[in-house]
């Protein structure tokens, strides 16, 4: 333990995911060793986040603005919606540059354990975007988890209603450069049934 402001840093740093406590002390000395407009910088940087980016009204990406540059994008498809999990699951499909649609953040994924539940997610503003807008196919692209399954599952089942609106689901199975031995069972089970012809 160290006293009072430093040990303060480290346990806040700590707080943050994937910050274990090794990570959260080294990281606090090396703000301690920075240079004073370094720590100026960051400062800045973390209340022009806190201050100035908002959730976007329609899709719930992070923006700066109300609207999110990809559902302002008048060349992106508005029939196509990919639902993805967080705001980062949209960066890595954008990566891709396959997906020329438009996204729909929930903000999380189904977990009863934790208390997330569908009123905690932004599935009600699917459904209404869904029922509004002309919506031709509903990607879901949540992750390959117990959350993640859970999530589609349950969205398959109040999609399913909709008239001429086609479900999909991300294709999952092995990696590139994977060995059959090394993958679980789940994992080549979906690959097994998601297979296609050649």
């Amino acid at each position: 333990m160290y006293e009072g402001p430093v040990q303060d840093l480290i346990d806040e740093l700590g707080r943050l995911p994937g910050v274990g406590p090794k990570s959260a002390q080294r990281i606090a000395f090396h703000l301690l060793a920075a240079e004073a407009a370094d720590i100026a910088r960051l400062q800045d940087a973390l209340q022009k986040v806190k201050e100035g980016v908002v959730f976007c009204d329609i899709c719930g990406n992070v923006s700066e603005q109300e609207t999110c540059r990809i559902c302002r994008d008048a060349r992106r498809d508005p029939q196509k919606v990919c639902v993805v999990e967080e705001p980062k699951d949209v960066l890595a499909i954008e990566r891709t540059r396959e997906f020329k649609g438009r996204y729909h953040v929930l903000g999380g994924a189904l977990d009863p354990l934790s208390g997330i539940g569908p009123d905690q997610l932004r599935i009600r503003q699917l459904l209404t975007r869904i029922g509004e807008q002309d919506v031709t196919e509903v990607i879901l692209a949540t992750d390959p988890n117990t959350e993640g399954e859970a999530t589609a599952t349950y969205l398959i089942r109040l999609l399913r209603d909709f008239p001429g609106l086609t479900v999909t689901r991300l294709a999952s199975g092995l990696p590139m450069g994977g060995d059959l031995e090394f993958a679980d069972e789940l994992t080549l089970t979906r690959a097994l049934s998601g297979r296609r012809a050649v």
